[in-house]
């Protein structure tokens, strides 16, 4: 006996998501194009794993076209599959690196003694290094780097 089958409206309902989704999604490639009986859209009820994971792609950061690379890999190119997968921790890795460095410096600001953050000497320092090229992280680990010691 074959899958049941779902209209595009109730998948949109078993998946949480908007119909208009699943046709975007069909039309980029990330879902495969559904039978039509009587013209309307029929999933294979397998599709709301398959947009289950698409969702989890999402929300891992993995951009639409990143997801259908993904999508197309699997099963097929587990080389690829794990090259993806490391480039988007790396990625991801990098992200946290620049939030943790934007927390630390308005940490430190929320603690400066003066009114005018422009007054502030530490702050007009980090600003000038990132004026010089620096990237927050840097500027901000530069500034607050133990000095060498003397000798």
């Amino acid at each position: 006996m074959s899958e049941p089958l779902l209209t595009v409206g109730e998948l949109a309902r078993r998946a949480g998501v908007a119909t208009s989704a699943l046709r975007y999604w069909e039309e980029l490639g990330l879902l495969p194009a559904p039978d039509r009986i009587s013209g309307q859209r029929r999933y294979p009820e397998s599709a709301v794993t398959l947009v289950g994971a698409i969702l989890l792609l999402r929300d891992a950061g993995f951009s639409l076209a990143e997801q259908k690379a993904l999508l197309a890999a699997r099963g097929v190119a587990p080389e690829e599959w794990r090259r993806l997968q490391v480039r988007k921790l790396e990625e991801l890795d990098e992200r946290i690196a620049k939030a943790q460095a934007a927390r630390e410096a308005i940490e430190h600001s929320l603690r400066c003694g003066h009114d005018d953050i422009l007054q502030c000497p530490n702050f007009g320092a980090i600003v000038l290094a990132r004026l010089e090229g620096r990237s927050l992280r840097e500027a901000h680990a530069d500034f607050h780097e133990p000095p060498d010691p003397p000798g």
